[in-house]
């Protein structure tokens, strides 16, 4: 079955506050490739054999210039409205499958396009949808008056694809009426359409921060050593009691691991290393619970926008032996960054007898941790 693809791309997108048609602005990403090119790009696969654009008069030499590198394309004008742009589209729609898709949806994956392919072969339509995870109300000048079941309300994206007759039809018994999307033009004049999960990267530009680079991915390294000496029977690593021939002297209680850790998620951020946050000249930090200052500095972390996704570490250590420990120390640090288990690795290693800790006078640890924006 032939497929058509339709772009809608003749409104003004007012709302980003641009200058001129917002499809046209350069995207954050891609080399400055504009959000409609980037668009149409998605959609250049084997099985579409044409892309038509609705385009407004103001915008049709800009976009005609734009797409004429790509024979699929054909450059239509559109209406005065999302629907009144749809019903000129179609008229140029040879294919027996239709895809409407928004020129302001420029993620759209591979997936989501052949999901909407497939639905619309299966069940005569396929209408792109997220699950709402969020509590949905209806509700009336500020009062709530309805509370929609959740597992039954979908937000709706695009693509939205149909049998090109069917949606012909639907849109030839359009009167007056406003419709925001293609998918209730078909319900009312046709039947319920078919929904196929989509995806939340697949978002629409419309606002001008929808354009602003993202935050790339922060990385943060840490590093900490603490020598054996302390009189007691144990050591504490990732808030984790171990057995050993003595402990770490510290001015908290010794931890390590956690110590390097908060130095990798402080650096991350641009923020001063522990000894800023806990100084050893303060009291109150005497015999401190590492897993509680690491809390604090979670605290700071996210007041900077930013979260955990990953973390490595690596302990260097002649002694204690610590792999039977290994699994309660995964599981304490995880729970401790809010991470899957997934998401922690800890190893350790000797360093074959050569130096302070070859020799087993102390412990090095190295954290490495990846953070994302909130």
């Amino acid at each position: 079955m032939k497929v058509s693809v339709i772009i809608c791309a003749a409104g003004r997108g007012e709302r980003a506050g641009f200058e001129k048609n917002k499809l046209l602005v350069p995207m954050p990403e891609n080399n400055g490739v504009c959000v409609l090119e980037k668009t149409v790009q998605n959609f250049l696969r084997e099985d579409v054999f044409e892309v038509i654009v609705a385009t407004s008069v103001s915008d049709r030499d800009d976009i005609e210039a734009l797409l004429r590198q790509y024979p699929v394309c054909k450059v239509v004008l559109g209406g005065e409205t999302r629907t009144k742009s749809v019903q000129s589209a179609l008229s140029h729609a040879s294919g027996e499958i239709v895809l409407i898709h928004d020129g302001a949806r420029p993620y759209v994956s591979q997936k989501i396009i052949s999901d909407c392919i497939e639905s619309v072969k299966k069940h005569g339509s396929g209408v792109c949808a997220l699950a709402t995870t969020d509590t949905v109300v209806i509700a009336n000048q500020g009062k709530i008056e309805q509370v929609p079941e959740r597992d039954k309300v979908f937000t709706v994206q695009t693509p939205q694809g149909f049998l090109r007759e069917e949606i012909i039809k639907a849109y030839e018994k359009i009167s007056e009426e406003r419709y925001t999307d293609d998918s209730a033009v078909y319900a009312k004049f046709i039947r319920p359409p078919q929904i196929f999960l989509g995806d939340i990267r697949n978002k629409k530009m419309t606002f001008s921060e929808d354009f602003q680079p993202t935050m790339p991915a922060r990385v943060g390294v840490g590093i900490d050593t603490h020598a054996f000496g302390k009189p007691q029977d144990f050591i504490v690593l990732a808030g984790v009691k171990i057995p050993s021939h003595s402990g770490l002297v510290a001015h908290s209680d010794g931890d390590v691991l956690i110590h390097a850790v908060m130095d990798a998620l402080l650096s991350a951020v641009g923020l001063p290393d522990i000894g800023h946050y806990f100084p050893d000249t303060d009291e109150k930090w005497k015999n401190a619970d590492s897993m509680k200052m690491l809390q604090s500095v979670m605290q700071e972390i996210k007041k900077q926008g930013f979260t955990p996704c990953n973390i490595s570490v690596a302990v260097q250590a002649e002694k204690p032996k610590l792999a039977k420990f290994m699994p309660a120390m995964t599981q304490s640090l995880a729970n401790a960054l809010s991470l899957p288990l997934s998401a922690v690795g800890i190893t350790a290693g000797t360093a074959e007898g050569l130096g302070f800790v070859g020799e087993g006078k102390g412990i090095t640890v190295t954290a490495n941790v990846l953070l994302k924006e909130i």
